[in-house]
């Protein structure tokens, strides 16, 4: 799985950050002696952090199931550095030596030690430690067509192989002290049924009674059940709510958002006034989507149907739905937040192919 690297070079210059691009990747994991010495799926099952060593460097990318390369970042040189980009070894399909002026050791390192992963909460990004030292990031942000390959500690200044992480640890040790303390509460004895408890809570509150209540998850997470609250007082419509999805941020919110934390954590509701459980299978289809798919769900978008059209839920006529805050006419679902951010209801409508494609993009 190394490098392929297309760098835009003039004869004998240094690679612009600003045009190098990291093109292709491909395995090389039975090239050259190169072998994997980390594989560690996010608890969501969409992304896998790989790295991958040969006795020259090693390397970390991150993958999604498909093989496919959203990340990688150069970990360290264990052989001295050469003065350049060392093209004829990257197009060899070999993990890329850091060239002297872009690393901290240039006459390399030992082979690394014990090496760990610790995932975001939105399962976009991880951290990579080496015997409890920070060894590296890949955001969620990182882009390898743009030059940003992720952030590594023995780096030095921004090459297309690894920005320095050194320079960019204010911003992200609040992303990692957070996600430590997260997944720490997750995975912790009766932390699903107390949040689970807080929402239900709070439909209560706003919706009235609880009827019947799904699982929407199975043995995989994110943990999301759907609640059903039938008509009461003056509201004649039944309301299906997921209860669980705002329990971890959506992945990729602050890519699109200037201010994520205010549309980072949502649940899902339908109102209807036939069989609550048919409403309830859209939500089972949405629920852990974002996760799983690696990507966000916010007020204006739509989705369309996953399945023939003659087995949408609500009817035939529809092919997906069209994702609203706030709608009027219904219940105002405001005040319950988790984790210091606010949670959005977001109301689902069906639409016709015609409607969705009159969606604005």
């Amino acid at each position: 799985m190394a490098f392929l690297v297309t760098l835009r070079l003039a004869s004998g210059s240094s690679p612009d950050l600003q045009s190098s691009r990291m093109a292709i990747f491909r395995s090389a994991s039975s090239e050259g002696g190169t072998e994997v010495v980390l594989a560690a799926g996010n608890p969501y099952g969409s992304r896998t952090l790989v790295v991958e060593r040969d006795e020259d460097s090693s390397v970390a990318y991150l993958c999604s199931p498909d093989g496919t390369v959203h990340g990688a970042v150069w970990l360290a040189n264990h052989r001295p550095a050469p003065p350049v980009v060392d093209l004829a070894r990257i197009n060899s399909g070999l993990p890329p030596l850091m060239p002297r002026p872009n690393t901290l050791h240039p006459d390399g390192r030992r082979p690394l030690g014990q090496l760990s992963a610790l995932w975001f909460e939105e399962g976009d990004g991880v951290a990579l430690y080496e015997d409890d030292d920070l060894l590296a990031v890949i955001p969620g942000w990182a882009d390898m067509s743009r030059g940003m390959p992720g952030y590594a500690r023995d780096a030095v200044g921004e090459s297309p192989f690894a920005w320095a992480l050194s320079e960019a640890l204010e911003g992200l040790r609040p992303r990692i002290s957070n996600a430590r303390s997260y997944w720490r509460w997750r995975h912790g004895e009766g932390s699903w049924p107390s949040f689970q408890q807080f929402v239900m809570g709070h439909l209560d509150r706003v919706l009235g009674p609880a009827g019947r209540y799904w699982d929407a998850s199975g043995e995989r997470l994110p943990t999301v059940g759907i609640t059903e609250r039938p008509p009461h007082a003056e509201r004649g419509f039944s309301v299906v709510s997921t209860v669980g999805m705002s329990c971890q941020r959506m992945p990729t919110v602050e890519q699109w958002i200037d201010q994520p934390g205010a549309y980072a954590r949502i649940e899902l509701a339908v109102a209807t006034i036939e069989d609550p459980r048919d409403a309830a299978l859209l939500l089972v289809w949405l629920s852990q989507y974002p996760w799983h798919s690696v990507t966000w769900l916010g007020h204006g978008h739509t989705a369309r149907w996953y399945h023939e059209p003659s087995t949408f839920p609500l009817g035939p006529q529809y092919s997906g739905v069209l994702m609203r805050a706030d709608p009027p006419g219904m219940p105002d679902m405001s005040g319950f937040g988790f984790g210091g951010e606010a949670v959005r209801w977001l109301w689902l409508t069906p639409v016709t192919a015609e409607a969705m494609e009159a969606q604005p993009h």
